[in-house]
């Protein structure tokens, strides 16, 4: 863990897509900036790919805005949702720093309705904070983080009427209470891109991979797997999701999109 005295509230990094304030505790997301000067290309390389010139972007658990800030100079307008008090406080000051002036932030838990929900605000891996769980892992409060209560929307109220290029959507286990509150974001976008990890599916929202599957298949025609090169048609989705959440093979990010394909992808490994 990064210290550096118990007043730093903030570290400078001049990094290869921006300059980012960074919290001095993190040892993941702070570090990587920190000692590399980027987080997470392969990510921001798919979503770049899959955001048109002058797009939409809806960044659901934007963090500090390591990967948001350089994809939102590709899209005309972004809304970027974050939770955690504490880091949403470091994504304004990094919009500020950067100029983002297309971003709209939200500092709100995506969540299936309004309200106020328990939540881990973790030090250690500040990216990992989270809704509390339903089932508590030693992984989750192993660097005792404060529980804060904080403000929950339905996106589908918040942001009523919009229409995104893409949804990418990031938040250790929320998914699943973000995607009902948003059926109707989701039947106008074009592509959601989604973390899978099955021990969140598990303990953070208690659902099985056929609930989740089930909130996502009504909307999209296909499923990209981009560790594999792989494309999955909308028959063998809910199929394969429960394989992979049996074998417990997490992805960063699973890919969702409508026909027609993007082009670059009518090469890909045709699963169904």
């Amino acid at each position: 863990m990064l210290s550096f005295g118990r007043f730093a509230s903030g570290l400078l990094v001049d990094g290869v897509h921006g300059v980012f304030a960074v919290d001095p505790e993190d040892d993941f997301v702070a570090r990587k900036l920190l000692t590399t000067g980027t987080y997470s290309e392969p990510e921001l390389a798919l979503a770049t790919q899959l955001t048109p010139p002058n797009g939409s972007v809806l960044v659901v658990g934007t963090h500090i805005g390591a990967l948001a800030i350089p994809l939102s100079r590709r899209c005309d307008h972004m809304i970027a949702v974050e939770a955690n008090p504490r880091t949403f406080a470091l994504l304004k000051l990094n919009l500020l720093l950067n100029g983002c002036h297309n971003v709209e932030a939200h500092n709100v838990a995506a969540a299936d309705a309004p309200g106020k929900i328990s939540f881990l605000l973790n030090r250690d891996n500040s990216g990992g904070s989270k809704r509390m769980p339903k089932t508590m892992d030693e992984s989750y409060v192993y660097d005792e983080p404060e529980i804060a209560e904080v403000r929950a929307e339905a996106l589908d109220s918040l942001l009523q009427r919009k229409t995104f290029d893409l949804i990418f959507m990031d938040i250790e286990g929320s998914e699943y209470f973000a995607m009902q509150g948003m059926p109707n974001i989701l039947s106008r976008s074009k592509t959601l891109i989604v973390e899978f990890v099955p021990h969140h599916l598990r303990n953070v929202a208690g659902v099985g991979p056929e609930a989740f599957a089930s909130l996502i298949v009504p909307h999209f025609d296909w499923m990209y797997l981009p560790k594999y090169s792989a494309l999955v048609g909308k028959d063998r989705i809910g199929a394969e999701m429960k394989a992979l959440y049996l074998a417990n093979e997490s992805h960063d990010g699973l890919v969702f999109l409508k026909s027609p394909l993007p082009p670059w992808l009518a090469d890909s490994n045709l699963k169904s």
